[in-house]
């Protein structure tokens, strides 16, 4: 009886000792406290599975060279550009991330300064207009300067790239609504590459298409606003004359040039957003 006694209060001593009430209540606390707050952090981490998705993709205009001067970016970012909440870009090692200027960053060739772009304009103005699809926007940069069309078709890296990238948007998801698409000054130096622009680019928006399943994706091409070389008006044709489905043009041409002859400025950038939304809303307008 002593025996079952001192038992008895060996375990009391034990359990006093190991688990006294206060503490474990201020520890049960603790422990709660530092999981909501890694809860939360995962949460926020995680891409949102309701976004609609935009891939832009071709050379330095689309890029971005507004506000660069010298190779240098001024850092001015437009109030039509500012960042949301709502857009989201996917970053060169694929993870999302809450977009801003310069959207291309660390997507373009090193050598390149980036700037302003038409992208988050673009964005911006398919919020306000309440008619984006979807609470959030996802941004996949693709476009890298300097490039011809011949190093985008299928089989080269700027295409395995940018299908990549399309992907994983998907793989996060998100639904690709768009292909914002602008290229082609570089086309403009040589005659066989001028010449074959309407048939390359056709081309890789058949194989665009069947490589992410998505037979009638939109594509909106941007009219050339200038060129590097005396064939660009060859380019513009065959930008203009191409015959697919849901192939849109807008029409840079005009929109003004911060170097002169072949970049456009931080407001012309602005503008080609508004005009690449615009294109977009008539769009699934004409759809109903």
């Amino acid at each position: 009886m002593k025996e079952e006694n001192q038992g008895g209060k060996d375990m009391m001593r034990f359990k006093s000792l190991c688990c006294p009430s206060f503490s474990l209540s201020k520890t049960t606390k603790m422990l709660l406290l530092a999981y909501a707050v890694l809860l939360s952090a995962v949460r926020a981490d995680l891409p949102p599975s309701n976004k609609v998705v935009f891939l832009l993709a071709g050379q330095s205009n689309m890029a971005g060279r507004g506000g660069v001067v010298g190779n240098h970016w001024d850092g001015i970012v437009p109030p039509d550009c500012a960042p949301s909440s709502a857009i989201l870009r996917l970053t060169p090692d694929l993870r999302w991330e809450q977009a801003h200027e310069p959207l291309h960053a660390g997507i373009d060739a090193a050598n390149h300064a980036v700037g302003v772009g038409p992208g988050m304009s673009f964005a911006n103005a398919l919020l306000r207009s309440g008619r984006a699809g979807a609470p959030v926007l996802g941004l996949v940069p693709c476009a890298v300067g300097g490039t011809r069309m011949a190093e985008w078709g299928k089989g080269t890296q700027l295409y395995a790239d940018m299908l990549r990238r399309a992907r994983v948007a998907v793989e996060t998801g998100g639904r690709i609504e768009a292909l914002l698409w602008f290229q082609g000054e570089s086309d403009t130096v040589r005659w066989s590459d001028a010449n074959s622009y309407g048939r390359r680019m056709a081309m890789l928006v058949r194989q665009l298409r069947a490589d992410l399943g998505m037979p009638h994706l939109l594509v909106i091409q941007v009219g050339l606003a200038s060129g590097l070389g005396q064939y660009t008006e060859v380019v513009r044709e065959a930008q203009k004359g191409l015959k697919l489905r849901n192939v849109r043009f807008v029409d840079a041409k005009g929109l003004p040039l911060q170097d002169g002859h072949l970049h456009l400025s931080t407001q012309a950038q602005v503008q080609l957003g508004h005009m690449l939304a615009q294109s977009y809303l008539n769009y699934g307008t004409s759809q109903l």
